[in-house]
């Protein structure tokens, strides 16, 4: 019942019913005839009016000819004359017009308010439906100032606990301290120690922040409070600052408790660094956050957990001890967190007995929890698709591929041009790839569209690395520019379908010289540029060089780019026979795994020594014949 009287369906009642009210009391009545006051004075002169009463300047009647009834306004100029003895006091002497004495119905008093009933309603209307939609559904009127922090209870959410977080293993150690304080505070005030006040959870988007935070209120078992940074500012002023403030005073009155404010970047940037000064809305939003984690006042039992992939865009005094004493950084799983992920994900599935999970999380390097996350959906998915009853280990790895460039586009027509011209493009990848000491082994090559690409060559690296050296690099730019330069040397023409290698391979050099130091005549010098996070790249680079430098930088960069196309140029020259093998392949069955691959160039090897061994036979014969 709440429910609806607060809904927009009580206002549009009560709307019809005053619309049926004005409708019913508002039309005048049919049966009356209006009549002029000339008319009304022939009508006498006839003896035609049979009643009659005088209200004010309104005359009401009845005629003798159909009985109607009627009713005549006299302004006031002519209402002596009209009501004189010489129409009316003659005709009611001889008993021809009869007074009734009855007054005209009056219009009811509640009809002459309606219309400002009618714009007070609007009004509410407009305030409760249309303001509680800007601010968010179920927030009352005049509640600007109240937080939207949402309380979660045990009884109201699924509990999540450290066993159903997989792949974090370091971070859930960081995070069980505060579970044991919360558990058992006693043992810590013993020994004097502080619990960290905040942590922040810094890591790349879908890396599990989120999740790992409420598996630690699961742990604890406290009230879980969760709010989005964006949702403290509004477009009025104080605002934010007073939602932070009913925050802390709801958490205080379920403390101990957990607070997790997800993406706090929107509230917590570096304040005096935006447009128009330093004094807005979202400053002293970030000002009443500092104080309440703090300041003055005390807010034990009180821990704060923050989400955010941009720590370097955050206030100083937000990142000090004594706020977020704590920064538990959550990046991507290694190949066995990939391994016990994909066994939480695949718990609930049904996986046919071939499925290797160790072999997928080598084929899966660099995915985040929810990109392992998605790839089984997209499995189950493309199973249900073709109505199979278990997930089969080829449809993981097509849905491997699927996450990672796109479904295929097996409907878009290609003419054979293209066909042919996407083929050695990929061909040249794989072949040079092949040769390079440092490149990763090619998993994949196919000509089929996926998303926005044509066709692709994947990649798989032998083992993980943390690190990647000059040697490795150089060989990446070589291996991107394989494909430009194969449709050079087989085509002898040039496309636009290398502009994406271009771009990487130019980033990888400009990389190598402005970042990691690897230019042999610049030397071991990092040439950042500093970007304002508030103005954007654009209109905020600041370069810490020269155009000296600078021009010395493009030349540097472009050094190692045609060292790198020099070299893709010679190893695709003297493997020519190689590329038409593979280019061929494609051609023919549009993608090839890694064995194919391999064995392509194993028949090749075995081909080029039955034709060398058939030639040396030929001279033997021919020396042989000779003598």
């Amino acid at each position: 019942m709440k429910k609806f009287l607060r809904g927009a369906s009580f206002y549009i009642i009560i709307f019809a019913i005053i619309i049926a009210i004005v409708q019913f009391y508002g039309q005048p009545d049919k049966d009356i005839k209006s009549m002029g006051v000339s008319e009304l004075i022939i009508e006498l002169q006839k003896q035609n009016v049979t009643e009659i009463d005088i209200v004010e300047n309104k005359v009401v009647g009845v005629l003798k000819q159909g009985n109607q009834a009627f009713e005549t306004y006299i302004p006031t100029i002519l209402k002596s004359e009209v009501l004189s003895e010489k129409y009316i006091l003659p005709q009611i002497e001889s008993g021809v017009l009869k007074v009734t004495g009855k007054a005209p119905a009056k219009t009811p008093w509640f009809f002459e308010i309606l219309p400002t009933i009618f714009m007070i309603l609007v009004f509410v209307v407009f305030w409760f439906v249309f303001m509680q939609q800007g601010q968010g559904g179920g927030s009352r009127v005049m509640s600007f100032g109240k937080s939207k922090a949402k309380l979660h209870k045990e009884d109201e959410r699924k509990k999540v606990l450290f066993d159903d977080v997989a792949g974090l293993d370091e971070e859930k150690e960081e995070l069980q301290e505060v579970v044991d304080f919360l558990k058992n505070p006693k043992k810590y005030i013993e020994l004097g120690a502080r619990i960290p006040t905040g942590i922040l959870m810094v890591g790349p988007p879908g890396t599990g922040k989120t999740y790992l935070s409420r598996a630690t209120a699961g742990e604890a078992g406290v009230p879980f409070y969760s709010i989005s940074g964006s949702e403290f500012v509004e477009m009025f002023v104080g605002v934010g600052a007073s939602r932070v403030r009913d925050l802390f005073e709801q958490a205080k009155k379920t403390a101990p408790c957990i607070v997790f404010i997800d993406e706090i970047d929107a509230v917590g940037r570096k304040r005096g660094a935006g447009l128009g000064g330093g004094h807005d809305e979202r400053e002293q939003t970030l000002n009443q956050l500092l104080v309440e984690m703090d300041g003055f006042g005390v807010n034990e039992g009180i821990i704060i957990i923050a989400a955010t992939n941009r720590p370097d865009i955050l206030d100083p005094a937000l990142l000090r001890p004594g706020r977020f004493d704590r920064q538990v950084m959550v990046g991507a799983p290694d190949i066995k967190g990939r391994e016990e992920i994909l066994k939480v994900h695949s718990k609930n599935k049904p996986l046919e007995e071939g499925v290797d999970l160790k072999v997928l999380a080598k084929r899966t390097p660099g995915f985040t929890p929810a990109d392992i996350e998605n790839l089984m959906n997209e499995a189950a998915l493309l199973s249900a698709r073709k109505n199979d009853k278990k997930i089969a280990m080829p449809t993981i790895e097509e849905a491997i591929t699927k996450v990672i460039a796109g479904p295929e586009k097996k409907s878009r027509v290609i003419t054979e041009k293209d066909r042919k011209l996407t083929a050695y493009h990929e061909a040249g990848h794989a072949v040079v790839a092949k040769m390079l000491p440092n490149a990763d082994p090619v998993h994949q090559v196919t000509i089929i569209p996926r998303g926005r690409t044509g066709g692709f060559t994947m990649y798989l690296p032998k083992e993980e690395k943390s690190y990647t050296t000059k040697s490795e690099m150089e060989d990446r730019i070589i291996q991107l520019l394989g494909g430009r330069i194969a449709e050079k040397l087989v085509l002898h023409d040039i496309s636009t379908g290398a502009s994406n290698d271009l771009e990487r391979a130019t980033a990888i050099a400009k990389a190598m010289v402005t970042k990691y130091g690897m230019s042999d005549n610049l030397g071991p010098i990092a040439y950042s540029t500093e970007e304002e996070v508030f103005l954007g790249r654009d209109f905020s680079s600041k370069k810490n060089y020269s155009e000296e430098v600078a021009s010395k930088i493009d030349k540097e960069i472009r050094a190692f780019i045609e060292a790198g196309y020099e070299t893709a140029e010679r190893l695709l020259k003297e493997n020519m026979d190689k590329l038409h093998l593979v280019a061929q392949k494609l051609l023919e069955v549009e993608t090839i795994n890694a064995e194919q691959f391999e064995q392509l160039f194993t028949e090749e090897k075995e081909d080029v020594a039955i034709n060398l061994e058939k030639e040396d036979a030929d001279e033997k014969k021919i020396d042989l014949d000779k003598e």
